[in-house]
């Protein structure tokens, strides 16, 4: 009797991660992936996989976009992401298709090495540093908006109140969502991996 999976083309996912540069695929075939960079190709066997890091990284001309991030045995580093240049001012994202390859890709992982450990955010002196920064950045924000109504200058205490709000609306999702976590062999969290159920 033959498996019906057996005629599902193997989970694959295909990204331009910078606006001039060829397109990078990844396909799960069984215990190996294979990243094709056109010119190259490279079979990584997921059993040297020592770590798996999904966070949170906002581009130029997004704030929708994360990366998945695996350290190998040898130190080298395999990163990709859900965001994929079109051209120099478009980007395509394709949220389902990206996590259903990183879910494929993570049991894959853990099937293969039981010990890889999946993490999420970014290392913790880096996100501490990132709150540090992000939270005196709107604190002194935050000051200068009061100093200008205090002295009758509404126009510039206005200008500040926009400013501190568009502040928070991209600096509080690096704190929140980068928060370094230790996750369960082959878990997946939504937060980090957009487009589960989409």
């Amino acid at each position: 009797m033959t498996d019906p999976n057996d005629d599902l083309p193997p989970p694959s996912w295909r990204q331009r991660p910078k606006p001039v540069g060829f397109e990078i695929a990844y396909t799960l075939d069984g215990e190996v992936l294979e990243v094709d960079r056109t010119r190259a190709v490279d079979r990584v066997r997921l059993s040297a996989v020592e770590e798996v890091r999904f966070f949170f990284a906002p581009g130029n001309i997004s704030s929708k976009g994360y990366k998945t991030r695996l350290r190998l045995s040898d130190g080298k580093t395999i990163t990709f992401g859900n965001l994929s240049w079109r051209s120099l001012t478009d980007l395509d994202r394709d949220d389902a298709r990206y996590h259903r390859f990183v879910t494929a890709l993570s049991a894959a992982i853990a099937r293969a090495n039981p010990r890889a450990r999946f993490v999420g955010g970014r290392p913790r002196p880096l996100w501490i540093a990132t709150a540090i920064v992000g939270v005196l950045s709107l604190a002194m924000l935050a000051f200068f908006t009061l100093s200008a109504f205090q002295r009758g200058m509404n126009g510039a205490g206005l200008l500040g109140l926009l400013l501190l709000a568009a502040s928070y609306w991209q600096v509080w999702p690096m704190i929140s969502l980068n928060r370094p976590r230790e996750l369960a062999t082959g878990e997946v969290p939504d937060a980090l991996v957009p487009g589960r159920g989409a």
